[in-house]
């Protein structure tokens, strides 16, 4: 989250920010189909590094999904040495502010990953802007761990765009790129901070939405 937004909030506090920024974006989940070729639910803890805006939003949803074991808010897509939230948020370090996932296979799989972040975790139509967050460290990106991962999250992304499913073109890129983790108050940040202004105006609704379009997988 961009530090001029905190500076907004904290200013005109949450009615005020509603009005000048408008209602929580992204609070409705988009349908969309299940990935028609998935990856096996074999054995062991798996990882998914997944960009789409501010990591506070990302990890929210994700650690709401049953079979996550963790979430690490961080950056990816730069180098170790700017991999920190000032020099992120000047926008010119090449990192996307993400999030490590790791996960049970045999109880989610990859593929459901990849539903949960195209249909509500983030919006994948809009280039380096998500919500009230803009700039290229807000970019939908995908990080794949594997080759394998790579096949499934290029292919899914021909399935929804053949399907028009999105207002518009979707433009999640694939990249390549090491993780970083985000400095520890980053960590955890939606349950540590549940009256955080800008969690109850964009994150609390995001959940909410997230567990009424997969009730079965959130927990």
């Amino acid at each position: 989250m961009k530090k001029p937004l905190l500076a907004t909030l904290a200013a005109v506090g949450i009615a005020g920010a509603f009005m000048s920024t408008g209602t929580a974006q992204g609070a409705r989940a988009v349908v969309i189909p299940a990935v028609k070729t998935d990856l096996p639910a074999t054995p062991g803890i798996q990882t998914a590094v997944l960009a789409g805006g501010c990591f506070w939003t990302m990890e929210a949803v994700f650690e709401h999904v049953k079979g996550v074991k963790a979430v690490t808010t961080g950056y990816a897509g730069g180098t170790k040495t700017t991999a920190t939230y000032d020099q992120v948020s000047v926008e010119t370090t090449r990192h996307a502010e993400a999030i490590k996932i790791a996960y049970d296979p045999r109880i989610v799989s990859y593929g459901t990953l990849l539903r949960v972040y195209f249909s509500i975790a983030h919006d994948p139509t809009t280039l380096n802007r998500q919500g009230p967050d803009s700039g290229p460290s807000y970019r939908s990106a995908i990080f794949p761990q594997s080759p394998a991962q790579a096949q499934v999250a290029r292919a899914y992304i021909a399935q929804l765009s053949a399907t028009h499913a999105f207002s518009g073109p979707i433009v999640t890129k694939l990249e390549t790129g090491a993780f970083y983790p985000a400095e520890a108050y980053h960590q955890n940040f939606y349950d540590r901070n549940p009256t955080h202004p800008y969690i109850v105006m964009w994150d609390k609704p995001k959940v909410a939405a997230f567990r009424a379009a997969f009730p079965t997988i959130s927990n």
